[in-house]
């Protein structure tokens, strides 16, 4: 159990984060090729759209490691970006609040002189 709030305040880690979506998104595509190859579905996934995305991609054995390489490259740089950007938006707004409330914390300074 998290000791406090804070622990969601931490930054990501971009390049574990990167290759966990990577790793996931080249996943998700070898295995989607492999089932529709060994099950051979009557009405047929159309998996040749995926060509439109990752440019070496076919339903093919070869075309599936291919394109799970593609989706992994492309996951990571996506998971990268994402945790990059998180953290950005984050530290921004924690920026934001902690100088809010020295602001009003010191807001009557003047009054006590």
């Amino acid at each position: 159990m998290p000791e406090s709030p804070v622990l969601g305040f931490q930054p990501l880690h971009k390049r574990a984060f990167g290759v966990a979506t990577g790793t996931a998104a080249a996943l998700v595509v070898f295995l989607a090729t492999a089932v529709f190859l060994l099950r051979h579905p009557q009405p047929a996934l159309d998996l040749d759209l995926l060509s439109q995305f990752l440019s070496w991609y076919s339903v093919s054995w070869k075309g599936a490691l291919w394109g799970s390489l593609q989706a992994g490259v492309a996951g990571f740089v996506a998971g990268w970006f994402l945790a990059f950007t998180r953290n950005l938006v984050l530290a921004g707004m924690l920026f934001i609040g902690r100088t809010r409330a020295e602001l009003e914390q010191n807001q009557d300074f003047l009054d006590h002189i």
